[in-house]
């Protein structure tokens, strides 16, 4: 399975959408073949996925929006979940 390099950036891949959907109230991914919804969790790592920043600063960004910390695991494993179905890039 495809795992996510630490040292690298990760962006949303652009063959992909990431919007709001009001009529059900949560982020969906759109791509041609259809939808997937998002829980808000997995929404707010794919909205850091920007191109700019990496594994780390992802999991930081998060940490402090949500004062918590101990993401990394959580954070790593759905990235990894969204490189394998194509969501993100590096």
């Amino acid at each position: 399975p495809m795992t996510i390099n630490p040292a690298l950036p990760i962006h949303f891949s652009p063959l992909h959408r990431l919007q709001w959907e009001e009529a059900q109230q949560k982020y969906v991914i759109l791509y041609p073949e259809g939808m997937v919804e998002l829980n808000q969790s997995s929404a707010e790592i794919l909205l850091c996925c920007d191109g700019t920043r990496a594994l780390g600063q992802i999991v930081e960004a998060l940490e402090e929006k949500f004062a918590t910390t101990g993401l990394t695991n959580d954070i790593t494993a759905f990235l990894e979940v969204a490189l394998q179905n194509g969501w993100i890039k590096q």
